[in-house]
């Protein structure tokens, strides 16, 4: 799946391409799963363009889960027939797609391709903020958005981290969030004095998983910016407020402290929806709506 310029989900096109071969330090991945975020569609819709462009064709893609089908030379760590799942930058809307062997990990055993494939972004993005942020134990954390993808996870890692976690979502999101460990408090209008209501302690940290314009609210509610990240809202720097980036350097042992999360029944992830890699155009404009809880999936065949 790939499109050859900026535009609406349309401009997305199914072709046939020569199956990659690896380079150094690269693996091939047969496609089993790959997840939908954001960032594919901000990507293809060119709203993100000033700071990241994309080379036309571009194939859109982060998130993958697979079987390695090939290696390139100094790769030591897979070989031919591992089940691996990783962040891999773009790609992954694919029957095959070239990784970073740096940026993967082996999938948890178990754990089916479709929620291995909604995990690598999702995880690294949530290691990252709760870092930027210095969540400790017996501290409480309000995630904005927290029946996404990213705040889902990130309400799982914080919960295990021993912090409380107070968590915005709409009604029906609710039953979710508390069994993922936090406190539901409904998002829009007055949420902040819903979520000082239910904060015995205060509120030490806030995420912004959502873009919905909640800044003011969680830097009155942490008492200034210094505590508060976004990774949705650019206009972040209006607000004192730092905008995370989750880079690729920690990718692979992020992706194993999940794997482990995941085993031991700590951390794991809703899958919304899943689509056939020709109805990639109806996974962007789900994911561009804003209210799924979980992940949307792409399954290459």
């Amino acid at each position: 799946m790939e499109f050859a310029e900026y535009g609406g989900p349309e401009v997305l096109r199914v072709v046939e391409r020569e199956t990659p071969r690896p380079g150094p330090g690269q693996v091939l991945v047969e496609v089993r799963a790959a997840g939908v975020n954001p960032l594919d569609w901000q990507l293809r819709s060119g709203a993100v363009a000033e700071m990241m462009p994309v080379e036309f064709p571009s194939v859109p893609g982060g998130d993958v889960a697979g079987v390695v089908a090939d290696v390139g030379e100094d790769v030591s760590d897979f070989a031919v027939g591992d089940e691996v799942f990783g962040s891999i930058g773009s790609g992954s809307y694919a029957e095959f797609a070239l990784a970073p062997a740096a940026q993967l990990a082996r999938k948890p055993e178990g754990v089916s391709w479709e929620v291995a494939a909604g995990l690598p972004v999702a995880v690294n993005t949530a290691y990252q903020v709760l870092a930027d942020l210095g969540v400790k134990s017996g501290e409480t954390l309000v995630v904005d958005g927290a029946a996404g993808g990213v705040g889902s996870v990130a309400v799982q890692i914080a919960r295990h981290l021993g912090a409380t976690v107070i968590g915005t979502a709409s009604e029906r999101n609710h039953a979710y969030l508390r069994s993922l460990g936090a406190e539901p408090v409904t998002y829009g209008e007055g949420f902040a004095e819903r979520a000082r209501a239910v904060a015995e302690k205060g509120v030490d940290a806030a995420f912004d998983a959502a873009g919905k314009g909640s800044l003011p609210a969680l830097v009155e509610l942490t008492g200034g910016p210094d505590r508060v990240v976004t990774i949705a809202d650019h206009r972040a720097a209006e607000h004192g407020v730092r905008f995370a980036f989750a880079g690729p350097d920690a990718i692979r042992e992020r992706l194993e402290q999940a794997a482990a999360l995941v085993g031991n029944g700590e951390l794991g992830l809703s899958v919304a929806r899943t689509y056939a890699l020709s109805e990639a155009a109806d996974a962007h404009r789900e994911s561009a709506g804003g209210h799924v809880r979980g992940k949307l999936i792409i399954v290459p065949s």
